[in-house]
This record gives structure tokens, sequence and C-alpha cells, in this order.
């Protein structure tokens, strides 16, 4: 009841314009939710990237969690995860010709960035939905499906930062990790449940998972989940993540012999810790084995530095891309697009 009433009477500011809010002459969209990690924040800005960058100019701006720098930084092809936190190095990595920043202020990034280079076209914000500062032109929120808004409650004892009638705020609802046979009646079901407003449009997105990749390029070899799937393998999972149960569910498709380290998200590996994977990848009676673990845990695996990995040939990663559901794709990708280009600086008056 006091962290509602805080989070409350903090939007109530906002609302009644004591607190001030800035917008941007510039076509800038925000991604967030309303609970706290695993709804698909990252590889939802990584396919808004995907969309983006074959016409437009995108700039990534994030707070970049548990980074060890300070104020704004401006990724470049050398950049650490102590530099910016493992969600922005992952898309960094993955995207090395789009700019991305770094800053707890949002306003001030995104000064600096336009300050920086006035060619931009379009700003991603990574998890800003409550950075109320910022008036994004296009909200979006994300919502786990397994983890619906009404069934749940604030902080500490759920997950919630702030009242789900707070959702009004977003221009694009996305139910994300659908199952992937998600009955028409079962969408129908969540939409009315939503009561969302005429103005929002709803999406409904499941995970696509890709093919294992090493996670140390130059000490693995390359092998296919189907090499796996004979039940030949005995697979680690571990895990620093929110939620990793869809993950643990696709591993076990492929293969049934499955151990899990789980840690917590975003966690930081210490001696202790490779220490007690190693122990236990050794205890698995199966001279087949490999060690399966998140993109995102990879970056902060790569940047380890305190003690060397055991046995780093043994180390993959499955990579994660949003799907839509019902042939959605298309339609999402015209709003966002048509938003973008009549938007853009040189078409704006001011």
């Amino acid at each position: 009841m006091i962290y509602g009433l805080i989070a409350f009477i903090r939007n109530l500011l906002f609302d009644y314009h004591i607190l001030r809010s800035v917008e941007f002459h510039i076509p800038v969209i925000s991604v967030g939710n309303i609970t706290v990690g695993g709804t698909g924040k990252t590889p939802f800005i990584e396919f808004l990237v995907s969309i983006l960058e074959k016409e437009f100019k995108v700039a990534i701006l994030s707070r970049g969690y548990k980074r060890k720098s300070k104020g704004f930084l401006l990724a470049n092809q050398s950049s650490t995860l102590d530099d910016l936190g493992d969600e922005p190095l992952q898309m960094k990595k993955k995207f090395p010709e789009v700019t991305l920043a770094v800053d707890k202020n949002r306003v001030h990034g995104i000064r600096e960035l336009i300050e920086r280079d006035n060619s931009l076209d379009v700003i991603l914000l990574d998890d800003a939905y409550q950075h109320r500062y910022v008036i994004p032109g296009l909200s979006i929120l994300m919502i786990d499906f397994n983890q619906p808004l009404s069934k749940d409650h604030y902080l500490p004892l759920g997950r919630l930062r702030e009242s789900p009638s707070e959702k009004t705020r977003a221009h694009i609802v996305v139910t994300t990790k659908c199952p992937e046979n998600l009955k028409p009646i079962e969408q129908r079901i969540i939409l009315s449940e939503m009561n969302l407003y005429p103005y929002q449009k709803l999406f409904f997105t499941t995970i696509k998972y890709g093919e294992m990749k090493p996670v140390f390029s130059d000490s693995a070899a390359t092998l296919l989940k189907e090499d796996c799937k004979t039940g030949k393998y005995s697979i680690l999972l571990v895990t620093g993540i929110a939620n990793s149960r869809p993950l643990r569910r696709h591993t076990r498709s492929i293969s049934p012999k499955i151990k899990e380290i789980k840690f917590p998200d975003h966690h930081n590996f210490a001696p202790k810790d490779m220490i007690h994977i190693e122990d236990t990848f050794n205890n698995i009676e199966n001279e087949n084995k490999i060690i399966i673990t998140t993109e995102k845990d990879a970056m902060r695996l790569v940047g380890y530095k305190d003690k060397v990995l055991p046995e780093k040939r043994f180390w993959y990663y499955i990579p994660i891309e949003v799907s839509f559901h019902n042939r959605a794709k298309a339609s999402f990708v015209k709003y966002i697009v048509d938003y973008v280009r009549k938007n853009k600086r040189n078409n704006l008056f001011s």
C-alpha cells in the first residue's frame, strides 16, 4: 500500500504538471513495462532497430543498468560490460553501426544525442515507461502473458511498479511470451480484460528461439540443436534472468537431460559461482555435455575477469527474436514506420 501510494502521488505530480516533462522535436519511441523484469524489452528494441535502420538513422538510449560508468556515455566498438551494462552491450554488438548511449537521465541523454548528431531520425528509449520526465511520441507497453496485470501486486509483494491503470499512457500494448498456439478466443478475453481505449493498439507476440551459438567464438565448435535432440547430450542450463521458465521449457525440447543453475536477474558472476558451475558440470555423468545460457548472460560471461571461466569450449547461448501472432507483423511495422516518417525533424516546422 505504501509503495502504491508513492507511485500514485508521483504520477499525479506529472499529470498536473507539477513535475515537468519534456517533449522533443524528433521521433522518440519508448519501450517499457509496468512490472519489474522479464517482459522481453531487449529483443523488442532489437526488432525495432531491424525494421527502422534500413530507412532511418536510429539511436538507442538506455539507462545502462548495473554499469560502473557514470553520466552520459556514447558506446563504441571497444565499450565493455562495465561501460554499458549487459543489455546495451548486447545491442551494440548486434547492431554496431547504430548509435547507442547510456544515461540515467533520459532528458540529458536525448539532448546529448541530438547535439552530437543532428542527422538522427529516431531515438529508442529502453525501459523508460516510468521515466516521465520525457514525453515520448510513441509509447510501447510490454506485458508478460504469464503475469497479467490484473493478477499482480505492488512491490515488494508482487512485481508492479505502478498501478495497472497507468497503461492508458501507452499507444501500443504488446502481450509478450504468448504460447505459439494462442487461440483467437484467448486473445479476445485478454483484449476485454485490458479494457483499452480506442487510440490504443494491442499486439500478441511470442518468443522465437534461434540456433545455439558459442559464447566464446574462438573456443567452441558450432553445434546445432538437432545434434542434441537425440538425447545424446546432457545440458547444464545457467541463467541470470528474471524468468527462466520459457528458456528451460525450450531447452527441454532440445534434450530431456537437463540441470539448471539459476541466478538473479543481471547477476554479476563471482569466483564462487564459477566453482559451483564447474563442479556441477563435472559431476554430469555424460561425456557429451554442454552449458547453455542466455544471450544477455553471455555478455557478462565474455566480460568476466576475476578468473578463467571453466570449460570455455562447452559454453553456448540461445538468441531469441520477436514473433507476431495473427500475421500482425506487417500492421505493426507499418504503424511504426509511418510514425517516424511523419514526425522526422525535416517534416517539422519547429
